[in-house]
């Protein structure tokens, strides 16, 4: 596998504090790379050194094998998106973005076609002329986004890309972030747990600047894997038994008897937690999973519902040991 980004043993001290100790890691090419992290933890200050807006006390960043000190070397070949960033609001957005590509070198023409390409990407096209003022917010995020992508650059830097953005904005951000990993590495800050697992394919998880634990995705939560199952009756204890007895499904908690001690309603429907345990690397999800529902099946009880828990999450949560798992 290669990498795109090696972080080297960086640290960085404001007065007494260390934001950032002795952090090392490498970000594999073309993935979608998380970076997670409570307050504090350092996220925007590794992003800042690794962009070059700051210097590490210690330490070394190379981005396609480009040592950041040297940062003009890469010039269009990586960008970043800081969390709020800011345009003209009286001024239209072709304009300005056009204004980016000129100072890269472009001809006016060049720069032009350039940015309606990447406005027509993010679907801004039809408003390439209007003011930014009279933007949504949803749209100077998707603004945002084709300023990171002008130019085709090789690594995409993207810190909380889908903050304060409604559903439906936040999954069109992504599926252009999806899209966008065909041509170009992207680190991505986010505090949604669930977002990031979706999104990424691996992951860097940063506390009190250190770095606690990074690699796929897959492999961090496959140990402790969860979702949620609502079957069309309860399970009696003897046939709960037998399918925590199945090779590979470590525990089911009867949910409703989790939050009150009362008896779950015999005839109606029930919902589980489901904890797998995919240590064994012999060991396939997916045929667990068909082995649990043959066993739900030849007993006459239904699937009914099968969610998706959120492992990643309470990995971060025991990892940085807290209870709210925020940027």
């Amino acid at each position: 596998m290669t990498h795109t980004i090696h972080i080297k043993g960086i640290t960085k001290r404001f007065g007494r504090l260390a934001a950032l100790d002795a952090v090392s890691f490498e970000v594999p090419a073309h993935s979608i790379f998380g970076l997670l992290g409570p307050n504090g933890a350092g996220k925007t200050t590794l992003f800042s050194i690794i962009a070059n807006f700051l210097k590490p006390d210690a330490g070394d960043v190379e981005v396609l094998g480009i040592d950041t000190r040297h940062i003009s070397q890469l010039q269009g070949r990586m960008s970043i998106l800081p969390q709020d960033a800011r345009f003209q609001r009286n001024v239209p957005i072709l304009e300005q973005l056009v204004f980016f590509r000129l100072l890269d070198g472009q001809t006016k023409e060049q720069a032009q076609t350039d940015v309606l390409e990447t406005l027509k990407l993010v679907g801004l096209e039809s408003v390439a002329k209007r003011r930014v003022g009279s933007l949504s917010h949803g749209m100077i995020k998707r603004l945002g986004i084709a300023q990171a992508f002008l130019g085709r650059p090789e690594v995409i830097l993207l810190d909380e890309p889908t903050a304060g953005l409604d559903p439906a904005n936040a999954r069109q951000i992504r599926d252009l972030i999806k899209f966008l990993q065909q041509r170009a590495t992207i680190m991505v800050s986010s505090h949604n747990m669930a977002e990031i697992q979706e999104l990424c394919d691996h992951v860097a998880i940063l506390n009190h600047g250190k770095l606690v634990l990074a690699g796929p995705v897959d492999a961090i939560t496959r140990g402790g894997r969860e979702f949620q199952i609502t079957l069309s009756r309860p399970l009696q204890m003897q046939e709960r038994d037998t399918l925590q007895s199945i090779r590979g499904v470590r525990q089911i908690t009867d949910l409703a008897a989790a939050v009150t001690p009362q008896p779950t309603n015999p005839s109606g429907p029930a919902s589980y937690l489901v904890t797998l345990d995919l240590t064994d690397e012999t060991l396939h999800e997916d045929a667990v999973l068909a082995a649990l529902l043959r066993h739900l099946l030849d007993k006459d009880i239904t699937p009914r519902k099968i969610t998706d828990g959120r492992s990643l999450e309470t990995h971060f949560l025991e990892l940085t040991n807290s209870s709210n798992p925020a940027t």
